[in-house]
């Protein structure tokens, strides 16, 4: 292999899919002077939830409202134990203490990133009600290994799917019969993004009406439309709720993305190959492993970096990475470590080993669907040329 030669321009982590289609549906919108939630915001929810093969789906303005919702119409609150994985962005917990409930972590699988059901099930007590597990990074979580655990308890089931929407478990989209709700995220470095924006999804009705009504305000459900020629000017506030809802400018982007979602998803398919080539037997490399019940819809590139063979940090792996013009990212700083989850329960980083080894050796490489194969082999390359400059 020849000398290493650093690009002139820097190559950004993460940069959304935008075409023309997505350029004329928001101006159809804007120009249609229904800015609101509206007719575009209806059709997205009928869709999405036809695409993921729920009963019912609820457009909001993000995952983290789709998260909090989930718990609200468990009647989840204070007393209550919600387990989850540290391993994750803040809002998956932060909206467990959002309803006054706690969050318990339990460790992760080490080859995949994902929630250890066996963890989960060491975590139980009788305070707990729910159990939220990240499909990380886009993988799909072990469904039925905790599937079965909240049977056996009657633990309220509510999937952090940020980063899934091509998730398949076994065979079918992760959103395919829930066993009560998935949350979605459309924020703009997702494989389906509207800038800000999210989903919830179930087959609950009675969880579809009650996440409809909370997520504007409490109103009546039909109050959307009171200032149409059709609608009444008169609506009811059922329960003291938020204003969550996704809105008809956002709701154009969305439509637009979603058409396209297997081509974006072809795309980065052809990326990931570049480094699956790349970094196979490259025993300074740990690449995340993908169990064989699911289909990974590739929201993130997982690499962690082997420690004990090189000379260099993971801190300093990233920032030889920018001295050569790639854009990277963590996922995810461990949330045990976070400040205030430190100074409310007192946790210390040997207290989810895994978690804590994983989080402080993973690096997530650019992986979007407008990277190129050849800005793909780049990267790659950038990445080779540093284990080779600093293996033991």
């Amino acid at each position: 292999m020849g000398e290493f030669k650093i690009r002139d321009s820097w190559m950004p982590f993460c940069v959304p899919d935008i075409s023309e289609a997505e350029a004329e549906a928001v101006g159809s919108a804007v120009r249609s002077g229904w800015w609101a939630k509206g007719p575009r915001t209806m059709e997205f929810e009928k869709r999405f939830a036809e695409y993921v093969g729920a009963k019912y789906c609820v457009a909001v303005n993000s995952a983290t409202a789709a998260l909090h919702l989930a718990l609200v119409t468990a009647d989840i609150g204070p007393g209550d134990e919600v387990i989850t994985t540290p391993l994750t962005f803040a809002s998956t917990a932060n909206t467990i203490l959002h309803v006054g409930a706690t969050p318990v972590f339990a460790d992760i699988d080490m080859d995949t990133g994902l929630i250890d059901p066996k963890e989960i099930e060491k975590k139980i007590t009788a305070k707990t009600r729910a159990v939220v597990p990240v499909h990380y990074s886009g993988l799909a979580a072990d469904l039925d290994a905790i599937g079965a655990i909240c049977d056996a308890h009657g633990l309220f089931l509510s999937e952090d799917a940020a980063h899934a929407v091509e998730t398949r478990y076994k065979g079918k989209l992760i959103g395919h019969h829930p066993r009560n709700t998935v949350s979605y995220s459309f924020y703009a470095t997702k494989n389906l993004a509207c800038g800000e924006g999210g989903a919830l999804v179930t087959d609950d009705e009675e969880i579809a009406k009650r996440v409809r009504v909370l997520s504007c305000h409490g109103m009546s459900a039909s109050s959307w439309n009171r200032y149409g020629k059709e609608g009444s000017w008169r609506y009811d506030i059922e329960e003291p709720g938020y204003k969550y809802n996704m809105f008809d400018i956002q709701a154009a982007l969305a439509l637009t993305q979603l058409a396209r979602i297997e081509d974006m998803q072809r795309r980065r398919f052809e990326a990931v190959r570049v480094y699956e080539e790349a970094f196979a037997d490259v025993p300074e490399l740990i690449v995340q492993k993908t169990p064989d019940y699911c289909h990974h819809s590739r929201h993130l590139y997982v690499l962690r970096i082997a420690p004990e063979r090189l000379t260099i940090s993971r801190d300093q792996f990233i920032e030889e990475l920018k001295a050569r013009n790639v854009g990277v990212s963590v996922h995810f700083i461990s949330l045990h470590t976070m400040s205030t989850y430190v100074k409310r329960f007192g946790y210390r980083p040997e207290d989810f080993p895994k978690t804590y080894a994983f989080s402080e050796s993973e690096i997530s490489l650019p992986m979007y669907s407008t990277l190129s194969v050849a800005d793909a082999g780049y990267v790659a390359d950038a990445v080779l040329d540093i284990v080779r400059k600093y293996r033991k």
